[in-house]
């Protein structure tokens, strides 16, 4: 990531996300403690949940907070390794990485912040099947790695393809 947009789009993204969690789970706290609130019918409902453990409810117990805080880190740090690594120019990569920072970002400020745990708060699914209730920074996730994958997957296809064709990959 050499160039001032790139580092622009980066740390706006990441900021952004962080921005937008923080904000959106302090409104929840404050507004959905007492009961949860039906957006659409009962296939989207705003819901206050506390997750101590990580995705899809994954708890290790009373070490949870401090475990998955570290794995956090960790990630962090790998990420930011993915980061500088990038050619200049690769705005979809910059992009999907600051997804991730910054949603990975948010959930460790609420692991530090508290020991009830990430705020969890978006709740869809039909009836009794429910998906597991999430937050902005955990859609931040989702979408940037996604997207990371994606841009991966291609850059591995143009590597095979400049191969076979005996060049140099782009």
């Amino acid at each position: 990531m050499a160039s001032g947009a790139d580092r622009r789009l980066f740390w706006g993204t990441a900021a952004g996300v962080v921005a937008l969690d923080i904000v959106t789970k302090i409104v929840a706290v404050a507004t959905l403690a007492r009961r949860p609130l039906e957006l659409v019918s009962d296939y989207v409902v705003l819901r206050l949940v506390y997750n101590r453990g990580a995705a899809f409810g994954l708890d290790l117990g009373d070490a949870s907070r401090w475990i998955f805080l570290g794995l956090a880190i960790v990630a962090l740090v790998v990420l930011g390794l993915m980061v500088r690594a990038t050619r200049a120019g690769d705005k979809i990569r910059l992009l999907a990485l600051a997804l991730v920072c910054g949603g990975a970002f948010g959930n460790v400020i609420d692991r530090l912040r508290s020991a009830q745990g990430v705020v969890d708060f978006i709740e869809v699914g039909i009836g009794r099947y429910r998906w597991p209730t999430f937050n902005v920074a955990d859609s931040a996730i989702t979408v940037g790695a996604v997207a990371l994958a994606i841009s991966l997957w291609l850059e591995g296809r143009a590597h095979e393809r400049a191969k076979e064709a005996g060049t140099a990959a782009p």
